[in-house]
């Protein structure tokens, strides 16, 4: 199986990533167990989770993805077999938040501890903070990575300028630099990235791991008129791409995956690994059977005509 490197880490992945959101939010510590299981069994390496998960669910508590993972790892020993990212900045009540030094050596140590392990492979800034200087952020993962608590750094939900200076600060130091980015990009949005963060990323060698990469679930064409938006939690959110460019996209992902015999999920995930400078597009499954089905993305190979059609539908 293909494998790619996260930036110029040296830590190399399967292309596609399972979203660890799920964990202790749509599904339950067995079924999580049995995802994971089926994940790793058929090949796959690449683990997304934060600290933050899903606090949205628990009162604004959070941390039950990380320790369904911690206690997977515990009892499956698989955790060399495995690359987990987690993230640190979001809230997480009581002035738990942010990039402050203080803020990410506590955070790491709370990560570890649910996550039951002595390093995290990939350690990502979740939001960026203004705040704190970039200078105090980059010295900190820095550190962290000399102390062998992690092997790589990342960050999401920055703008290209941002990035840029983090990187530049990074360079100026002689800090570990950001190797991956996660930001929202996916065959129905794709201006904020290809126009601000692509020519970034390339200029500069670094990895990208794609959030949102099925647009909560529009692009698996199973919402198809607003009749269908009560199918799942993620329903409301989806209304915004119930228009003429979105139905041009779905036609187009219909097209493809009945010439492929895979489901139009896959073909979006297939798409997003055939764009340059992409690591591993993210995706959730709450069954074993939508796991199988958009795994399939991995083996993939989309021939031109098909990613021209997909990119003549997704055009604004």
């Amino acid at each position: 199986m293909e494998k790619r490197e996260l930036g110029q880490s040296g830590i190399k992945v399967v292309p596609f990533c399972f979203g660890g959101n799920v964990f202790g939010w749509t599904i339950d510590e067995p079924t999580s167990f049995k995802l994971l299981d089926a994940f790793t069994d058929s090949g796959l390496d690449f683990i997304d989770t934060a600290d933050v998960y899903s606090a949205w669910a628990h009162n604004g508590v959070g941390g039950q993805s990380e320790t369904i993972i911690g206690n997977w790892l515990k009892k499956s020993g698989k955790r060399n077999d495995v690359i987990i990212a987690t993230k640190v900045g979001k809230p997480m009540g009581e002035g738990k938040k942010g990039l402050s030094a203080k803020y990410i050596n506590q955070a790491v140590e709370d990560s570890l501890k649910r996550l039951q392990t002595d390093y995290i492979d990939l350690y990502q800034s979740h939001d960026d903070d203004q705040s704190t200087p970039l200078e105090e952020t980059m010295d900190t993962y820095d550190k962290l990575i000399k102390a062998g608590k992690v092997r790589a750094i990342g960050a999401s939900n920055y703008t290209g300028e941002r990035f840029q200076q983090a990187l530049k600060v990074s360079r100026d130091n002689g800090f570990a630099t950001y190797q991956t980015l996660q930001p929202e990009y996916n065959l129905y949005e794709r201006e904020a990235y290809e126009k601000d963060l692509e020519p970034v990323i390339l200029e500069n060698n670094v990895g990208v791991i794609t959030y949102y990469s099925l647009a909560s679930g529009f692009l698996t064409g199973k919402y198809r008129s607003e009749d269908d938006l009560n199918k799942s939690k993620r329903g409301g959110g989806i209304k915004k791409y119930l228009n003429e460019r979105g139905y041009n996209i779905l036609k187009a992902l219909d097209e493809v995956a009945k010439q492929y015999k895979v489901t139009p999920a896959a073909i979006s995930l297939a798409w997003l690994i055939a764009r340059p400078g992409i690591t591993a597009p993210i995706a959730s499954a709450t069954s074993v059977e939508q796991l199988n089905e958009i795994s399939k993305a991995v083996s993939l190979n989309l021939s031109q005509d098909a990613v021209e059609l997909l990119n003549t539908a997704s055009k604004y």
